[in-house]
């Protein structure tokens, strides 16, 4: 049994899957095997079986107008018998091409229906003989072998036109009447006869020829509508997958999003008195500990702990922004007083690297509508990875100022290995870490700056990482122009107050 992540079809519709495999199959062994396909051979067969029904009053008519012309210039004996005879072969040759046309397409005998459709034609191919061969009575001989030659020449036409997907039923037809016309009727002495017989013996092979290729492109509309259901069905395939693999991420989603709820208390509790009980214990609260390694013991607990609770709320974090449910509190707020604030809270954690936090914030910023936890938490994050990849004595630059689109945003720059620019996707994905943190053992568990990006994206800003190998990295948080609040100037005695404009700026960056 197949694991369930392994399970991408949905086992539930045995049927619907069976089928859509079977058509694939059958589709590419169509495909595979195009030339004496018996599947095409059987779709050629019905299509020329249909064209013949369809098109059944056409040579009967023919023979109708010839016959009543023929009565009619003084051919009363023969030429009734004629068309009976004429209209009983291609009687039979419709007969033969309904019941081919009524059969299921699967069930045809390609082979068995070939060779019945060509005695047919075959059949209708002796009322031309007939044609050929029957006297004049009281007409003109000479005059009479044009008549013969030119109704022959427009039936061929015709019969190329209808019975073009079966290449040897025009040769079948009428190589009998024209040989016959040619030899028997034909006077050669005459440059009339001479110049119509030649018309005619060329016609034959000139219709074979075009009907071949009908044919052949017969074929070809039938190789194009088979890569047509064969494309249908590995898109009915690949639909059928993607909704299952969607239905399985919606149930995983709602499942981690279940599991997170669930172990977020469940993991918090104990950890909060695991921190209280070690901070009691560090400090000495309830009284002195004899054991210095014991006092040591318990602010490594408390570190320990205090770190976990931090990668838990991360993880909680990305969680709520991933499924789209982080809710902002939005309200104005000054984009430099949050970051400068960040900044001071930070300021222990750089000096222990001998770091130096350089603040440059432009004059007169405008209030930005935006979440000050979010905007607190970005700061932060980005402060706390340029403080960890900055080499000990090293500076670190933070920026707050205006775009070139009138919006604001936030730089932290440091001057620490950099990260290379294959790896930028890398970072900045879930748990993703470059090959200079990995090197380097730097604890984090590459959440920071994903959770950065989705805070920013809420935002409806964008967020940048720029880094060069050896010449340290900047990451850059932009706040769109819509979330900057137009400031109204004091209102001195005036019925309206005038709109104020936003500080145009280029973003230095």
């Amino acid at each position: 049994m197949n694991p369930p992540d392994k399970t991408i079809v949905d086992r539930r519709r045995p049927h619907r899957n069976s089928e859509v495999a079977r058509a694939v199959r059958q589709t590419r062994d169509q495909l595979a095997q195009r030339g004496g396909n018996p599947v095409f051979d059987r779709e050629l067969i019905k299509i020329h079986a249909r064209s013949i029904v369809r098109g059944a009053g056409a040579l009967p008519l023919l023979v109708l107008i010839v016959a009543i012309g023929g009565m009619l210039g003084g051919l009363q004996k023969e030429t009734p018998l004629w068309a009976l005879t004429s209209l009983a072969g291609y009687a039979l040759l419709i007969v033969v091409a309904r019941r081919i046309d009524a059969t299921e397409i699967a069930s045809i005998d390609a082979a068995a229906a070939k060779r019945l459709l060509l005695a047919a034609h075959f059949g209708t191919g002796l009322g031309w003989v007939y044609w050929v061969m029957m006297g004049c009575g009281t007409c003109a001989p000479l005059e009479f072998s044009v008549v013969k030659a030119s109704v022959l020449l427009v039936a061929i036409a015709a019969s190329a036109l209808l019975g073009s997907t079966l290449r040897s039923a025009l040769l079948v037809t009428f190589v009998l009447p024209v040989a016959l016309f040619t030899v028997f009727v034909a006077d050669f002495a005459l440059v009339s006869d001479a110049a119509i017989t030649v018309v005619l013996l060329l016609s034959l092979p000139l219709f074979t020829y075009m009907a071949s290729q009908l044919s052949q492109s017969s074929t070809m509309l039938l190789t194009f509508r088979s890569e047509n259901d064969g494309l249908i069905a590995e898109l009915e395939t690949a639909r059928a997958i993607s909704e299952e693999a969607r239905h399985r991420a919606e149930d995983s989603n709602l499942a981690k999003s279940r599991f997170l709820a669930t172990m977020s208390h469940e993991l918090r509790t104990p950890l909060n008195a695991i921190l209280g009980f070690s901070e009691v214990m560090a400090k000495e609260v309830l009284g002195p500990i004899q054991s210095e390694i014991y006092r040591d013991y318990a602010r490594d607990i408390h570190e320990s702990g205090r770190h976990l609770l931090e990668l838990i709320n991360e993880i909680l974090d990305l969680s709520r922004i991933e499924a789209g449910k982080h809710q902002l509190a939005e309200e104005p707020l000054s984009l430099a007083a949050v970051v400068e604030e960040s900044c001071h809270m930070m300021e222990l954690k750089a000096r222990q690297k001998d770091l130096k936090i350089v603040m440059e914030f432009e004059p007169t910023l405008a209030r930005v509508f935006a979440d000050e936890r979010a905007v607190r938490q970005i700061a932060l994050n980005l402060l706390s990875n340029a403080i960890k990849f900055s080499p000990t004595g090293g500076e670190i630059l933070v920026r707050v100022g205006w775009t070139a689109g009138a919006g604001q945003y936030v730089s932290v720059r440091d001057h620490g290995p950099g990260i290379p620019p294959e790896e930028i996707p890398v970072v900045l994905s879930a748990f993703g870490q470059g090959s200079i943190a990995i090197k380097a053992a730097e604890q984090g568990t590459g959440l920071g700056l994903p959770i950065v990006q989705g805070l920013i994206a809420l935002h409806g800003g964008e967020f940048l990482l720029e880094s060069k190998l050896r010449d340290g990295t900047e990451a850059i948080a932009i706040f769109p122009a819509s979330r900057v609040m137009e400031e109204l100037p004091a209102i001195h005695n005036q019925d309206r107050p005038a709109r104020g404009s936003r500080r145009p700026a280029a973003m230095a960056s």
